[in-house]
């Protein structure tokens, strides 16, 4: 049984901003714990008895939440200073690894079962690199591989075409020679990419592949978050007290009895919901969210100290940190053409994000896609259409 699991958590996550401004991406949320706690959860879960971390962007913030040891397992950090792709990452965590290792990217959605799946199936052979492999997602945005019976036949990068079945998940068991491997793999672009590695391997030995139907989305955009959340909640994984089904209610959350709570949906600790407010369904609050009298809140993602006034309706909405939207604040949700970077991707159920730290003052509008970055302020009255630098301020 692999018992060591190297955990790649370096990356900046750039096609989410503005959230990843000042987190990386495996802090983001996955309902109201950082992405990165259910990744350690399908780990433990599956027996990993050591687990190294490689950080980089923000690195503090994964090892100021995390600490030396998760549910009593013990936790090393190895630094990847410049993200320089995933088998330069691998790389760091070299002089912490003795023997086989899983190794897991630490910015998707992942249960113990895909883990379990591929250690069997690592088990089961002769050493050979083994590897998760999905049915379901897009490829193209993927990478797609080919099977035949239990090996690879093909590892394809970034493929053109739909004809493709399955993907790669991102989930592998190694012998510690692929240490050696990536070493020998020329970089492309200036990057070492862990598929250039096992493509390169394929010509050599055999790569196991392990087809597997456990949990496994990834957040790739900002409205991924929201898919993110709902596939949490279907599958329970909450830490909260279930209050009625689906229902999931810290102890010291604040649930004004003229309050209605549509499942699915996760209320944190130190929440406190008015009276006459409606969360749910697919909504997950964080730590010391407050939701105001009278306020609706509908497939939304609310993180730590979230203040939603009086009267404001949030749809299909992700906020970061410490956000205050101030009374009759209204996000009408999705569909809506979203610009990331400088692609434009239509028909996102995308409401708003709304970064750390935004202050929103009365009535204000948010139409449909709209991305509002860390520091804003927006005044009374304003309405948001697009995306709002960090730091500016919105007047009428």
């Amino acid at each position: 049984m692999v018992d060591t699991a190297v955990v790649l958590a370096a990356g900046e996550g750039t096609r989410l901003r503005p959230l990843t401004r000042n987190r990386p991406k495996p802090m983001l949320p996955a309902a109201n714990r950082p992405i990165l706690e259910h990744v350690l959860d399908a780990l433990v879960d599956a027996g990993a008895r050591q687990i190294v971390i490689v950080v980089g962007y923000k690195r503090d913030r994964v090892q100021d939440h995390f600490g030396p040891t998760y549910r009593d397992v013990p936790i090393t950090y190895a630094r990847q200073d410049k993200q320089l792709g995933t088998g330069h990452a691998l790389l760091q965590a070299r002089e912490h690894v003795e023997g086989s290792m899983l190794v897991v990217n630490g910015d998707g959605l992942i249960d113990a079962t895909l883990v379990e799946d591929v250690c069997a199936a690592f088990d089961r052979g002769d050493g050979e690199p083994t590897l998760a492999v999905l049915e379901g997602p897009d490829a193209r945005q993927y990478g797609a591989v080919t099977l035949q019976g239990e090996f690879i036949q093909e590892i394809i990068e970034k493929p053109q075409t739909d004809e493709y079945r399955l993907i790669n998940a991102g989930i592998y068991a190694f012998d510690d020679d692929i240490f050696e491997a990536v070493d020998e793999t020329p970089r492309t672009d200036g990057e070492l990419a862990l598929t250039d590695t096992l493509a390169r391997e394929l010509e050599r030995r055999r790569v196991r592949g392990v087809e597997t139907d456990g949990l496994w989305v990834d957040a790739s955009y900002p409205w991924d978050l929201l898919v993110v959340a709902s596939e949490t909640l279907r599958h329970g994984l909450a830490d909260e007290p279930e209050r009625d089904d689906r229902v999931w209610v810290d102890e010291t959350a604040i649930v004004h009895e003229d309050a209605t709570l549509q499942p699915p949906v996760v209320i944190g600790p130190d929440c406190e919901i008015g009276p006459g407010a409606v969360v749910g369904p697919h909504s997950a609050l964080g730590r010391n969210v407050t939701i105001g009298a009278n306020a609706t809140v509908s497939n939304t993602v609310l993180d730590v100290d979230t203040r939603v006034e009086v009267g404001s309706t949030l749809l299909d909405t992700v906020t970061g940190q410490n956000v205050r939207l101030g009374p009759g604040s209204v996000v009408s949700g999705g569909p809506a053409d979203v610009r990331v970077g400088n692609e434009i991707f239509e028909d996102e159920t995308l409401g708003a994000v709304i970064a750390d730290r935004v202050r929103a003052e009365g009535n204000v509008g948010f139409a449909p896609g709209s991305l509002v970055g860390p520091n804003a302020h927006l005044d009374t009255g304003v309405t948001v259409d697009g995306q709002v630098r960090e730091s500016v301020e919105v007047r009428r």
